[in-house]
């Protein structure tokens, strides 16, 4: 057993700063409309503290080692200065305190945010706590003026997505083509879910060439990754009438993927890297004179046949980027996806380009693109998809159709001013997104509830 002369001047300090502390808590949270008795309960109190001022992270951490500390101090008074254990605890002790001190900082500093005050007053919460705690809980002049919601900050980025209702307009998966119906794609961080997606509906016809449109940031390469089926969402992915999903194993090899950086060996001949991407990605029972055959209608489709004893290396950008997609084609994909396939190119190898894809996807295949220059070969483009981040920075779906249909559905003339109309102010943009996406709901409504017009729009 222990006695109160057992407590030294520190024990009483520490048991004085944790009163006076959870004091100001409970009136910092009254202030911030939080429920006060969430102070009394150590190390939870810095994650709603962290909470309330979006820095929910740093309020986790906290949180654990001031649970860890208030056992160590219990500890370190039960135990006394005569046991061989003091010194080690109060060691670990002060390692602790000084770690905690450094993500408490970081909880400050979003406090004097939302109470509108300098960072200054850090010099006041860090080293005294307890005198911070009680000036800003009790100081009638202390009153938070940057409370709510703020998706400039990237600690709440996806955590509250834009209230705008969207009902899905396929009833039906198509036996053909490709049908999306995602309902969100979601990350969890900490305790925080973050929706990546949400309200991603659309059906792409067979032989289509398909413009996948939007500003940085839209979830344009994070929807292509959830089609692949690489990082999968809570969605439905229909392939000519197969879930990739559930058949994802069937399905992998009826799919191809052209990153944006070419993944060759510059010392292969062109001839050599197309016969070993054939052996990789046809089937096994293929015979060598089918590979030879494909082999050979790949090369003549994309123009790859004169040079072919090449080596790779010596070829230009544009015939590298030709080979990279010839590396996928070979498998004949019922879907074939690129990132920005012209990356580097100038305009007129760029539009080359795109009118082999555009034969590629007239010969049967499915033809999704992204590029950063879309006005340069817009024409040639089947259908086009535009994403956009709302105001709660989620990626959502703004419009799924021709692209002389996008043209009037934004008022614009060029694919260009239609990202800048759905961009925020802060880049340069019209900040309309939240505007266009409940627009595209409405149509999308109106036409479901209009099947023969819905009919004429996809002729």
């Amino acid at each position: 057993m222990f006695s109160l002369r057992d407590f030294d001047f520190y024990f009483v300090y520490r048991i004085f700063a944790i009163l006076i502390t959870t004091a100001g808590f409970w009136m910092i949270f009254k202030k911030c409309g939080k429920k006060g008795w969430r102070a009394l309960i150590p190390g939870f109190r810095y994650y709603k503290l962290a909470e309330c001022v979006d820095v929910e992270k740093e309020g986790v951490i906290c949180m654990l080692l001031e649970l860890v500390e208030v056992v160590l101090t219990i500890a370190s008074a039960v135990k006394g200065r005569g046991s061989g254990y003091y010194g080690y605890l109060a060691l670990f002790n002060l390692v602790l305190l000084l770690t905690e001190l450094l993500y408490r900082l970081r909880i400050f500093s979003g406090v004097c945010r939302v109470f509108g005050r300098n960072r200054k007053w850090l010099l006041l919460w860090g080293p005294v706590t307890w005198a911070g705690a009680l000036i800003f809980g009790f100081g009638k002049h202390f009153q938070p003026v940057n409370l709510g919601y703020n998706p400039d900050n990237d600690m709440v980025a996806g955590t509250n997505p834009a209230k705008i209702y969207f009902d899905s307009h396929i009833n039906s998966v198509s036996p053909e083509g490709l049908t999306v119906i995602l309902k969100d794609r979601i990350v969890r961080d900490m305790t925080k879910k973050r929706y990546l997606l949400k309200d991603i509906y659309f059906t792409i016809p067979p032989r289509s060439l398909v413009l996948l449109l939007g500003g940085s940031g839209a979830g344009k390469t994070t929807l292509i990754n959830a089609i692949l089926g690489y990082e999968k969402a809570n969605a439905s992915i229909y392939l000519n009438g197969v879930n990739i999903y559930d058949n994802y194993e069937q399905m992998k090899y009826r799919i191809g993927f052209v990153p944006q950086q070419d993944l060759l060996r510059g010392h292969d001949t062109v001839y050599n890297t197309l016969q070993d991407a054939a052996k990789l990605r046809m089937p096994a029972n293929t015979t060598s004179s089918g590979r030879k055959s494909r082999i050979a209608d790949v090369m003549g489709v994309l123009g790859l046949s004169e040079g072919s004893t090449g080596l790779v290396s010596k070829k230009s950008g544009g015939m590298r980027k030709r080979i990279s997609i010839g590396t996928e084609l070979i498998s004949d994909p019922e879907l074939f996806i690129l990132d920005e396939p012209d990356s580097g190119l100038d305009g007129v190898i760029a539009r080359e380009l795109f009118e082999k894809l555009r034969d590629i996807a007239h010969q049967g295949s499915i033809v999704l693109a992204i590029t950063h220059t879309p006005d340069r070969v817009a024409e040639l483009f089947d259908q086009v998809i535009v994403l956009a981040r709302d105001s709660g920075r989620v990626g959502r779906l703004v419009f799924s159709g021709k692209p002389s249909e996008a043209k009037e559905f934004f008022g614009k003339n060029s694919m260009e001013e239609i990202v800048m109309a759905i961009n925020k102010k802060s880049e340069g943009g019209e900040g309309r997104a939240d505007e266009f996406i409940e627009k595209y709901s409405r149509l999308m409504n109106e036409r479901s509830s209009s099947p023969e017009k819905e009919a004429d729009s996809h002729e």
